[in-house]
């Protein structure tokens, strides 16, 4: 592991009485992009902002190329945070606005109009470098806000829901965009979010936080495909969580497939069909009040379709049945 890294170490979070963060552990490697993911109030804005300097920490230590940061301001850690609302200063240009925290340092405007013109390069928006923020769409000061971010040179850009006031087709544009950027420049991307997709689409890792812990971490494919908690299985959505006589089992939608009642399917009534484009979902209650979802190519369903109110069959292979450990 490179000394690079940026690790949490038993890291907690109190307010008063509430703990928002419980000693967690983990280690973000130098050059990933990582995705912090979870529901409101599990911890995860809180332990983004610890490591960025904007919240102290109440125990533990953070650590960045082998020094404990957790003391230093926000300005010395070698993090930079881009903000949900961008932040941008609405009187002053675009390249003042990069080049605000090099004024800061007392850096010469040539020089630091320099640099920022080399970040305004690197997002595309060489430009625009005149025009105020109130002049740009909501992706063009994003792409500000980030090259703000960057002209820090930080070893770790933190973003902290950086999409959510995106519409949703320069949402997904603007995902590319990241991960592309990450891979460019090749260090740490810590990104919260609590989208399942956003979280899949941009992330080498996935930490999964619930009730102030860390539910799951490790590389978002496994996250996904073995979920060890009920939890992480509904929330990371696309699984079926049902109780076998032998423990909890996760069970992915669209690995179930549904036919009229036969020997050896389970049974159940149909509850719901929802036409998904390539897919069809279906819903279906079974034995033991439990409901099933089906996700069933477009083409199939509509070949031998159902109705809410049928009674059907569903099917799934053993090998796609993954027990659950809690």
């Amino acid at each position: 592991m490179s000394n690079q890294d940026l690790e949490l170490v038993s890291v907690t979070k109190r307010y008063g009485e509430t703990v928002a963060v419980d000693a967690i552990n983990y280690r973000f490697k130098s050059d990933s992009y990582t995705c912090l993911l979870g529901p409101s109030g599990c911890g995860k804005s809180s332990t983004l902002r610890m490591i960025a300097g904007h919240e102290s920490v109440s125990d533990g230590s953070i650590v960045l190329d082998g020094r404990d940061i957790s003391v230093l301001p926000p300005a010395q850690r070698g993090t930079a945070m881009m903000f949900q609302n961008y932040a941008l200063f609405p009187h002053l240009s675009v390249l003042d606005n990069v080049a605000f925290s090099l004024k800061m340092k007392g850096v010469d405007t040539a020089k630091r109009h320099g640099e920022a013109r080399d970040m305004l390069a690197l997002v595309d928006l060489t430009d625009f470098a005149d025009r105020l923020p109130d002049q740009l769409s909501g992706g063009q000061q994003q792409r500000v806000a980030l090259a703000r971010a960057l002209i820090t040179r930080p070893q770790v850009l933190l973003l902290d829901e950086p999409l959510s006031a995106l519409d949703p087709f320069l949402r997904i544009r603007m995902r590319g965009e990241l991960r592309k950027l990450q891979k460019e420049l090749g260090i740490s991307f810590i990104h919260v979010t609590h989208g399942q997709d956003e979280a899949l689409a941009l992330a080498d890792d996935i930490i999964v936080m619930n009730n102030a812990v860390i539910e799951q971490a490790g590389p978002a494919r496994d996250v996904f495909n073995a979920p060890q908690t009920k939890f992480v299985a509904q929330f990371m959505g696309g699984h079926n969580v049902i109780a076998l006589p032998d423990g909890h089992f996760a069970i992915r939608a669209d690995a179930v497939a549904v036919t009229a009642p036969t020997k050896g399917a389970v049974e159940g009534n149909v509850t719901a069909v929802e036409y998904q484009g390539t897919h069809v979902s279906v819903s279906a209650r079974i034995t033991g009040d439990q409901d099933v979802l089906a996700l069933i190519p477009d083409t199939t369903f509509f070949a031998n379709p159902h109705n809410p109110g049928d009674r059907i069959g569903l099917h799934w292979d053993a090998s796609n049945q993954h027990k659950l450990i809690a």
